[in-house]
């Protein structure tokens, strides 16, 4: 298995669905990183050279794509920014409910998690 940016890629997929396991970047710059980069997008991973994948780290890193790392930092920065501010975008990451509008009385069981039964106490 290739490592590009301290990350295993898969060698036994082609190019730029390999390159996609690297967190921050899709298929569609991965597809832009191989065409820059001047290789062949139906090759394998595991039949780069090192030269290659040196090529490849360093057309990613000259683009400006955050990657891993930075990228992971840069994300909870800003959910932790907007939980500070106490804005509603804030209020529902710190809930773990959806952000983004979805609706919460059925569906949402991804953000919300396995179901809790509330029910009524008997009274003594």
């Amino acid at each position: 298995m290739p490592r590009i940016l301290a990350v295993e890629i898969p060698g036994d997929k082609k190019l730029p669905y390999s390159l996609c396991y690297i967190f921050g970047i899709g298929l569609t710059t991965a597809k832009e990183v191989v065409e820059l980069s001047g290789l062949d997008p139906d090759r394998r991973a595991k039949s780069l050279s090192e030269e290659e994948i040196n090529k490849l780290s360093e057309v990613i890193i000259s683009k400006g794509i955050r990657v891993e790392g930075d990228l992971r930092r840069e994300v909870t920065q800003n959910i932790k920014r907007l939980s500070s501010i106490n804005c509603y975008r804030g209020t529902r990451h710190r809930r773990g409910l959806p952000v983004r509008g979805q609706r919460t009385k059925c569906n949402a069981r991804t953000r919300k998690g396995k179901r809790k039964t509330v029910g009524v106490q008997k009274k003594a």
